[in-house]
């Protein structure tokens, strides 16, 4: 009797499996694995690297190690979309951006074969995220970005405003001799404003991950930390030995220095406005390190301004770059 067609081993017959060809079985040969193996970026009769734009800014120091074995990156240092190269537009597939450009429905309908876009860091409001899904485009970010940085910053800026330590040390700097009695009393009124840390209420408002970081630096610090997050589930004031608060209102009434950490959406522009700020305590400080456009900047000047609080300390600005003579 005739044997079953086979691969020839060593010292025995194997079955052949059905995905072999018949052309195949005449030589003995192994099936090829050309179809299954992936292909070989750039290799013979394989297409050109996919194109990545970094769209705005030249910092890309992370990313390249990771792209430049799989694709080609333009970089468009550029503040709207009106001075992209048209390649980009029409060939990028994934793009990166920092927060300098805005991508909103009409720039995004530029790109041609844009599939995903990466905000390197945690806020995505500068992409309209519900245009880019009708467009089929991805939009992703980078939650953990910056959180010990910008929680560290905030610190910073919480001990100036208590301790007042920027305008003390500007008088050394300015060469102030403390000798005579006039002297003494610029210092003291420089001092005048410095007040003591341990069980003030540090309210944050947004207790994500920078907000968390920041509630146990100020534990540390002897601040009695409370938070109010619409969003979160109950129990995790437990956890980190904070107080919760269900409006802001509440927070506001409760708090000495006011922190902001929520993200910006349609929802809470302008969160702090007059109307807000006349519910915080007679004296209080606000830090803001999360969005500029969270604060009515001219409510805030005219606050500070009739003494209704006491200081302020903005790490982010409606307008940006900032500019001081406006």
């Amino acid at each position: 009797m005739d044997k079953p067609p086979g691969i020839v081993g060593a010292d025995r017959q194997f079955p052949v499996p059905q995905t072999v060809p018949a052309a195949m079985l005449a030589s003995n040969k192994r099936p090829r694995l050309d179809n299954i193996r992936p292909p070989i970026p750039n290799g013979p009769g394989m297409h050109a690297r996919p194109l990545v734009a970094l769209l705005d800014g030249r910092d890309c120091a992370i990313e390249m190690p990771i792209l430049k074995d799989v694709a080609t990156v333009a970089f468009c240092d550029a503040q709207s979309t009106s001075e992209i190269h048209e390649k980009v537009l029409n060939e990028a597939v994934g793009a990166l951006m920092w927060h300098t450009i805005t991508l909103t429905k009409e720039d995004l309908e530029k790109f041609k074969a844009l599939k995903v876009i990466v905000r390197i860091g945690s806020g995505i409001d500068n992409v309209d995220v519900k245009a880019a899904g009708e467009l089929g485009i991805a939009v992703c970010n980078v939650p953990g970005y910056g959180v010990e940085e910008v929680a560290d910053t905030t610190m910073c800026l919480i001990l100036n405003l208590y301790r007042r330590t920027y305008w003390l040390a500007n008088m050394v700097r300015e060469g102030k001799k403390f000798t005579g009695p006039e002297q003494v009393w610029e210092v003291r009124e420089a001092a005048q404003g410095c007040a003591r840390i341990r069980d003030d209420t540090l309210g944050i408002v947004g207790l994500g991950r920078i907000g968390s970081a920041v509630a146990l630096r100020a534990k540390a610090f002897g601040f009695n930390v409370t938070f109010y997050d619409p969003y979160l589930s109950d129990g995790i004031e437990k956890s980190l030995g904070i107080t919760r608060v269900y409006t802001l209102q509440d927070l506001l009434y409760r708090s000495d220095c006011v922190s902001l950490h929520c993200s910006l959406n349609e929802h809470n522009n302008h969160l702090i406005n007059d109307f807000t700020i006349k519910q915080m305590r007679p004296g209080a400080f606000l830090v803001n390190t999360a969005r500029g456009s969270l604060v009515d900047e001219n409510a805030l000047a005219s606050a500070l301004k009739e003494g209704r609080i006491r200081a302020a300390a903005l790490d982010v600005h409606e307008n940006e770059p900032y500019n001081p003579f406006q």
